[in-house]
């Protein structure tokens, strides 16, 4: 990709590249911000540096990347609070040409975040491996807490009994999202408040483990499931297992929009898709890309996604990786109900409703 844009070199500073280029590391110390502590050079004649101050390379070089992968280029934090752009300027001086940058931290310097993303985009063996197994350990993770949980208790209550819960197999989560009742029907993307959960519950993480990023939402009710509700998660579910069949290497997200705009409409629910998005690629971001009418990007080989369709008051989504020969489902729930959905002679299960 370098030599192909004439580049020198690529300057990485987001977690989520720091990530994917150090195999799981983390640079991140402020959550809050998008960008780490550290910068990894990467030049076109092959050469990796890792850059920071003198605070953060010891623990960076014992816990987080080996000397022999990347060369440090340490500086005094002094130098750093009295010239902010130093970090990206001894970067600079090491590379052999123009150099990019993954996120803004130099104005004059081009960003290649999208080039970057493409490149990331067909998970290694190895990375199919580690997002397989954390795939799993979701889903266990989420039954786990289930198991935990009694109507009665606050969305807020559930939401740290989920944190507390992946945690417990070192996974964070990036997105916490609880509804309860009517609260699920009212918002897409219900942040967890003081509302209490009585008959219906909506769980949704989006966790994150050495970098990587998985996505799955659960539906609970505390009563006989409605039949109102059971025919939107069947109509919800049918739009996944038509995203699920056509999310194949070669696909455009503009096409997989449409496929996702034909389900709904074939399932009665035509308004639905303009109330939220369907979700897209995934890996080491909650999305990559958000599938839409004009999108250009195409599904690669070994991709993960996480598909999320909804229809008002339920919602479905399970993370899964590309082939050839179809997806695979990485965060199922053991022993949670499914909703199956034949397309085309494959049968597809989609998460559905655990009566409790």
């Amino acid at each position: 990709m370098l030599s192909r844009e004439k580049l020198g070199g690529v300057l990485l500073n987001s977690r989520h590249n720091f990530a994917w280029l150090t195999a799981g590391g983390d640079n991140g110390i402020d959550l809050g911000k998008e960008g780490g502590v550290a910068t990894l050079l990467v030049t076109a004649k092959g050469r990796r540096y890792i850059v920071a101050n003198n605070i953060e390379m010891p623990r960076l070089l014992a816990e987080e990347v080996s000397e022999t992968d990347f060369e440090p280029v340490e500086y005094a934090w002094q130098q750093e609070k009295k010239r902010p752009t130093l970090a990206s300027e001894r970067a600079e001086s090491l590379s052999p040409g123009p150099v990019a940058q993954d996120i803004g931290s130099m104005a004059a310097t081009r960003n290649i975040e999208g080039l970057i993303t493409r490149c990331r985009a067909s998970l290694t063996t190895d990375e199919t491996e580690r997002i397989r197994t954390f795939g799993k350990d979701a889903g266990v993770a989420m039954n786990s807490l289930i198991a935990q949980i009694a109507p009665g208790e606050r969305e807020l209550d559930i939401a740290e009994k989920m944190r507390a819960e992946f945690s417990r197999n070192c996974m964070s989560l990036v997105v916490t999202l609880v509804a309860a009742d009517e609260r699920i029907a009212k918002f897409r993307h219900p942040v967890p408040g003081e509302k209490r959960w009585e008959k219906t519950l909506l769980l949704v993480a989006c966790a994150k483990r050495s970098g990587l990023i998985v996505s799955l939402s659960r539906m609970v009710v505390n009563i006989s499931i409605p039949d109102d509700l059971t025919r939107r998660s069947e109509a919800a579910a049918f739009v996944n297992a038509n995203l699920w069949h056509q999310t194949r290497p070669g696909k455009s997200g503009a096409e997989l929009y449409q496929v996702a705009a034909d389900a709904y409409r074939t399932s009665g629910f035509e308004g639905e898709i303009d109330k939220h998005h369907q979700g897209g690629a995934a890996g080491y971001r909650t999305r990559d890309w958000v599938a839409h009418p004009t999108l250009t990007e195409i599904v690669q080989p070994h991709q993960a996604f996480a598909w999320n369709p909804s229809v008002t008051g339920t919602k479905v989504e399970e993370t899964v990786i590309t082939s050839e020969s179809g997806i695979e489902v990485l965060t199922a729930s053991t022993g949670f109900p499914t909703i199956p959905t034949e397309i085309d002679g494959v049968i597809y299960h989609s998460p559905g409703i655990l009566s409790l």
